[in-house]
C-alpha cells in the first residue's frame, strides 16, 4: 500500500480513539520508512546496540570514534576480543563491547547471511537474532524495521514510541492493543509516533 494510503488509513482509524492521535498523525503528513540495508546487517547490528539508550547526538558520536578506531578495515573483523579495550575507549560500556564481538562472531560463523534471514518470518528472524548473546527485542525490532523493511512491527520496548502513544491516547490502555488497530502497518505507528515526538532511533 502506497505511504498516502497508509496515512489516509491511519487518520481514519485514529479518529475514533482518540482526536489528539488523529491529529498528530495527520500534521506529520504520510511518511515512508527510512531503509538501511545500504549497511552491512552485521554492522547495522552493532551500530544499533551502540546506540541504545543514548541521544542521537551522542551515538552518532561513539561510532565515528568506533568507525576511526578500525582504521578502515572492515568492522566485522575489528570486532573481535583482542580489540575490547581499543572499542571500550570509544565510549562503549563492557555489555555493548560484548555484544558487539558476539554478534561479529556470529557473521564470520554465517549465522546472519542476509538472504537467509530475508526468507525467515518476522518472529523467527527476532529468535535468532536475540540468540546473540546482550541482542534484545528492541535490537530485533530496529533491524526487522529498518534493515529489512518490515511494514508490521510494533516495537513496544520503545520507550519513546510506546509513551507517545498512550499519551496520544491513553494511560489506561495497552499501547499493544491500540496498534492493533494498525495492522499490518505498526511499524508505520511507530514511525509517526517517533516523528510526533521527535525522538527516532539512531538510523
Amino acid at each position: 500500500m502506497p505511504h498516502r494510503a497508509i496515512h489516509a488509513r491511519f487518520v481514519e482509524t485514529a479518529a475514533p480513539l482518540s482526536a489528539d492521535l488523529a491529529r498528530a498523525i495527520e500534521r506529520a503528513g504520510p511518511l515512508e520508512l527510512p531503509n538501511r540495508a545500504d549497511l552491512p546487517l552485521a554492522e547495522y547490528l552493532c551500530r544499533a546496540i551502540a546506540g541504545q539508550q543514548l541521544s542521537v547526538k551522542a551515538a552518532r558520536t561513539i561510532w565515528g570514534r568506533v568507525e576511526a578506531s578500525a582504521e578502515g578495515r572492515p568492522l566485522v573483523g575489528h570486532f573481535h576480543e583482542g580489540n575490547t579495550e581499543l572499542l571500550r575507549t570509544c565510549g562503549l560500556s563492557g555489555a555493548k563491547t560484548k555484544s558487539m564481538i558476539a554478534i561479529a562472531a556470529a557473521a564470520r560463523d554465517g549465522a546472519l547471511d542476509a538472504e537467509k534471514m530475508r526468507g525467515l518470518t518476522t518472529p523467527e528472524r527476532a529468535a535468532r537474532l536475540t540468540a546473540i548473546w546482550g541482542v534484545g527485542q528492541w535490537t530485533a525490532d530496529m533491524l526487522n524495521i529498518f534493515w529489512f523493511g518490515d511494514p508490521d512491527v510494533w516495537p513496544d520496548g520503545d520507550v519513546a514510541a510506546r509513551k507517545t502513544l498512550q499519551r496520544l491516547t491513553s494511560p489506561r490502555r495497552k499501547s499493544v492493543r491500540t496498534a492493533e488497530r494498525f495492522a499490518p502497518h505498526r511499524s508505520y505507528l511507530a514511525l509517526y509516533m517517533w516523528t510526533h515526538c521527535d525522538a527516532p532511533p539512531d538510523q
